[in-house]
């Protein structure tokens, strides 16, 4: 075999590997948040490894449902959110 498809196979053995280690790493935490802009309503769920960083990332996920463009996002992502529930 040529060398460039065994540097293909080691890149993607890497890649697959990295995947594999992330996802099994550390306690994750998990929250579904429920926004309402422009009297629309949207519940998006997120996990991370910081409260916070699951709680940020649910609110923008569902912003970019109820939302468009930037300026709306924006506005949107800073409303509090209608509900938030941690999830096990």
């Amino acid at each position: 075999m040529k060398k460039t498809v065994w540097i293909a196979i080691v890149f993607g053995a890497l890649v697959v590997g990295y995947v594999m280690i992330s996802s099994f790493r550390g306690q994750r935490v998990h929250c579904e948040v429920c926004m309402v802009f422009k009297g629309r309503r949207d519940c998006r769920t997120a996990s991370a490894e910081t409260r916070e960083n699951a709680l940020r990332t649910a609110i923008t996920n569902a912003c970019a449902q109820l939302s468009g463009g930037v300026i709306e996002s924006n506005q949107c992502e800073t409303t509090p959110p209608e509900s938030v529930r941690w999830l096990p």
